[in-house]
């Protein structure tokens, strides 16, 4: 399993963000993550990445304990958070190559032009970041991600302020790292999740709500679409 969340529980003061959320996911696939916003998907992503505690209750990635081995368990974890924070004045190759000295990569020079390559950014590598438009951002922030080649992917609204054809291309990229990689995806386009994700987790008031592969839908939820689904589970 990549990933394995038992009794997670996250309270700020007297609010509960996340109540006993428990899931497990199988390896090597797309799991989308949706919830209204306030239900606890960004507060659940930052613990899972390791970068912020839990309250209470056990995550595991590919059995390595968050908590436990934080070091161990992030070298296997590629984190886009929602907000994408970048160096505006470094060059796209700069900041993949101060990524790569980071995670102190081997052969970093070969890396580099192997991502650059599978993010799309060939065009756009010897430009300044603050140059490039919001999807090419959205690359860079992939690119930067998949630098260290993660097994396990956490990426926060990776599409969110996107033109239609840039969500296209960010969504094949996605679906593609999906085929070796298993991730995690937050986003509220329901058709988003119906295109590329293989099991859905659906949360609320920071309560797990539902889980299921995308092959049960029709079995569980008969004749419902994934939004109403969502509409109905989050009322």
């Amino acid at each position: 399993m990549s990933f394995n969340v038992e009794q997670l529980s996250k309270i700020y003061g007297k609010q509960k963000a996340l109540d006993n959320i428990q899931f497990k996911t199988k390896t090597n696939c797309i799991i989308g993550f949706l919830g209204p916003n306030g239900a606890g998907k960004s507060t659940t992503m930052k613990i899972l990445a390791g970068l912020l505690p839990a309250t209470a209750g056990t995550c595991t990635i590919n059995g390595v304990d968050i908590t436990k081995n934080p070091k161990e368990a992030k070298k296997t974890i590629g984190y886009l958070p929602e907000n994408n924070p970048l160096y505006m004045d470094m060059y796209v190759r700069e900041i993949l190559y101060f990524e790569a000295q980071t995670h102190k990569i081997k052969n970093k020079k070969e890396r580099i032009e192997e991502v650059i390559v599978q993010t799309g950014l060939l065009e756009e590598q010897s430009k300044k970041i603050h140059q490039l438009s919001k999807g090419y951002k959205q690359r860079v922030g992939l690119a930067m991600c998949i630098l260290h080649n993660p097994d396990v992917l956490i990426l926060d609204e990776p599409t969110s302020g996107l033109d239609p054809n840039q969500i296209l291309e960010i969504r094949a990229l996605i679906k593609k790292l999906g085929e070796e990689k298993t991730v995690l995806i937050s986003t509220h386009i329901m058709q988003e999740v119906e295109a590329i994700c293989d099991e859905v987790i659906i949360i609320n008031k920071g309560q797990l709500k539902a889980h299921f592969d995308i092959t049960e839908k029709e079995t569980l939820y008969p004749q419902q679409s994934l939004e109403n689904i969502f509409v109905n589970l989050t009322k």
